[in-house]
């Protein structure tokens, strides 16, 4: 069992929390960091966890393995070197830095430090998307030409309150909120971006937040693609990759759909799964066996790159060179 202290309490770090606790036979959470403990004494007496609001306290522990960082994107990158320099392992939400230099700073601390680094892209789990990969890893589709994604829900008209409203933690609007698990996506499956160009951003009311954006990229290999997100409409999720031979599109957490030349579309439903859980196991498992976590050091920091740049691209117009 790997022991972990959760740093943020807020929306997610609770989701985290409850994806696993008194549910894996892998991974427990026996501490949390918080910078206000009274708000969060009743969760955490339900949780079982212990509260503090000294970072010390955890990263001097022993007996805890594995710091998981849910804050302000601000913030991670010195939490993330406190902890790789403390000897813990380290799974940071997204994004896992807001400039390159500092995301290469973070990936250095752990590999000096002997450390794991994961972030937290947990659409990478869903069914759908695992299924997505393991068709583009298999050569199935032909020569990789092209690739469209699409992550839209309404959590800014619904949920948009607090640090995630700031303008320096949210940089590209809703690129960062949603369309960075794209962008993740994008890169993990068809390699480096070499550029991007913002071609459409219309802003709410409130000039807070995007309402839409999307992107036109191209990337290393020569392949294009494109990146929409719109932020006040029920969620949707659309990755589609397209070969010289086939193409093939994850719909949503537990839809694949092929579509092959001169054939009706195959359609493939899988069984959902909890992709928090997945994640927090995996990086468990991981620990456990000495294994690398599934992204490596440099993938973390060329997709930092691509999503700082569709920020700049999106909130300054033109296009953007990696």
């Amino acid at each position: 069992m790997v022991n972990a202290a959760i740093i943020g309490l807020g929306r997610w770090g609770r989701g985290l929390v409850d994806s696993v606790q008194g549910l894996s036979e892998t991974i427990r959470f026996t501490h949390a960091v918080v910078q206000s403990p009274d708000k969060h004494q009743e969760y955490c007496r339900s949780k079982n966890l212990l509260l503090t609001d000294s970072h010390q306290e955890v990263l001097s522990n022993p007996n805890i393995q594995l710091i998981v960082i849910a804050t302000p994107h601000n913030v991670h990158v010195s939490q993330i070197i406190a902890a790789a320099q403390a000897g813990k392992h380290v799974l940071c939400e997204k994004p896992l830095a807001l400039t390159v230099a500092e995301a290469q700073k973070a990936v250095d601390a752990c590999s000096n430090a002997g450390v794991q680094l994961g972030v937290g892209h947990d659409k990478r789990y869903w069914p759908s998307m695992q299924a997505l990969q393991a068709e583009v890893l298999s050569g199935n589709l032909g020569d990789l030409i092209h690739i469209e994604g699409n992550f839209s829900n309404e959590n800014s008209r619904l949920m948009s309150t607090g640090w995630r409203q700031a303008r320096e933690n949210v940089p590209g609007g809703s690129i960062t909120a949603t369309g960075i698990h794209i962008v993740d996506a994008f890169v993990n499956l068809m390699g480096p971006m070499a550029q991007v160009q913002g071609n459409y951003v219309a802003r709410s009311n409130t000039k807070e937040f995007s309402d839409a954006m999307s992107l036109l990229c191209e990337f290393k290999s020569g392949a294009t693609g494109v990146i929409s997100s719109l932020r006040p409409t029920p969620v949707f999720w659309r990755v589609h990759v397209f070969g010289t031979l086939m193409s093939v599109e994850a719909r949503g957490p537990n839809t694949l759909v092929l579509f092959h030349s001169g054939k009706p579309a195959e359609v493939r439903e899988f069984e959902p799964i909890n992709a928090l859980r997945f994640q927090l196991e995996l990086m468990a498992n991981c620990i456990q066996n000495s294994l690398p976590y599934p992204m490596p050091g440099k993938q973390i920091v060329n997709t930092v790159e691509a999503f700082t740049a569709s920020a700049k691209a999106i909130d300054h117009g033109g296009i953007v060179n990696l």
